[in-house]
């Protein structure tokens, strides 16, 4: 039987072929490298280790956010926190014996506002996925099931029921109100509507840009018509962006929420102006206007947040998805997570 490594995050994989996508980092199958006996060392994993040679027990942790590798070599990439295999460091035997002298006193640690699963005596200072604190973290069994008290943001909130290995079923709400909005929730309806400013502002920019540049009178209207799709389209964007964070998420304030919020407010504000500029001066973008580039200005800042907030909701959905792959870097897949 062949071994195959993943030259990204170091996952071993067993079989006369690698598989098409790694498990755990999800690099492509040409990543795979096959591991002998006197395989040699991967780029960049060199000076790490010059502090002596590995074997398949050695044990490297991430100088970031605390990840620990087991293998012969650290990986490429932290699976956890994104950090170059310069940022790992080889555990020196007094660390190991610290360690397992303190192995039963492990625990699991659940973040209550993304998922990510942490292992050690006390949950981190704070999630290295989602930036909550401490606080926000609660005590899971091999099960997954909570044991021990709840944070308090989450005993003021709605607490999750966990029975018959089913985690993460809701209080059910009396209300029409409420079960509307649980639906949304939970049928991801931001992601999708956040899809239709998200891919027709652009254009609306482009077309914009071609009026100014070549003088082109259609332009000008489809530009004006796709701000105002736009517009119409904010308000159920925002909506449901807000219902995910307070349901889903808790009212997290950490750092992703907060741009997002006030990359929504200032292309909600942004849109305003433009569709109600031009219809309170309609020659505003004409060629002899000196008021056009203030209002391309204006499309261009809109346009920074949006794409600003599409990258935190790209990057939070493209983070570490399962407890294993966080915490171990291990083979299977047990979860996914829908984002904002």
């Amino acid at each position: 039987m062949k071994k195959w490594e993943c030259t990204v995050c170091g996952y071993i994989h067993e079989g006369e072929e690698p598989p098409e996508k790694c498990p755990v980092c999800e690099a492509p199958q040409e990543k795979f490298i096959e591991k002998t006996e006197t395989q040699p060392e991967t780029s960049g994993t060199a000076g790490v280790k010059e502090a002596g040679k590995g074997d398949e027990t050695t044990r490297w942790r991430c100088t970031v956010c605390g990840f620990i590798h087991t293998g012969s070599q650290p990986p490429e990439i932290c699976p956890v926190c994104g950090a170059f295999v310069e940022m790992f460091e080889k555990m020196v035997e007094e660390q190991e014996e610290s360690e397992s002298e303190g192995a039963g006193e492990n625990k699991r640690w659940k973040c209550t506002v993304c998922g990510y699963v942490h292992e050690g005596p006390e949950p981190p200072e704070k999630c290295p996925v989602c930036h909550v604190p401490a606080r926000l973290f609660v005590e899971i069994d091999a099960d997954g099931k909570t044991i021990g008290p709840l944070p308090e943001a989450v005993e003021e909130g709605e607490v999750e029921e966990q029975k018959e290995g089913k985690v993460g079923k809701e209080k059910q709400r009396r209300t029409f109100f409420g079960w509307l909005t649980d639906q949304m929730v939970s049928h991801h309806l931001h992601p999708i509507s956040a899809h239709f400013p998200n891919g027709i502002f652009p254009v609306s920019v482009v077309f914009l840009a071609l009026f100014l540049v070549f003088n082109l009178a259609g332009m000008e209207t489809a530009a004006y018509y796709n701000l105002v799709v736009v517009l119409i389209s904010l308000p159920l964007v925002i909506f449901t962006g807000y219902l995910e964070w307070q349901k889903r998420y808790r009212g997290a304030r950490s750092a992703i929420f907060i741009i997002k919020i006030l990359c929504a407010l200032f292309i909600l504000a942004g849109a305003n102006i433009l569709v109600f500029w031009k219809v309170l001066d309609p020659g505003v973008i004409a060629p002899d206007s000196p008021m056009k580039w203030i209002y391309l200005g204006v499309a261009g800042v809109m346009l920074a947040c949006v794409g600003l907030a599409g990258h935190l909701g790209g990057n939070w959905f493209s983070a570490p998805e399962t407890e294993k792959a966080i915490v171990q870097g291990n083979k299977k897949k047990k979860s996914r997570f829908f984002l904002m």
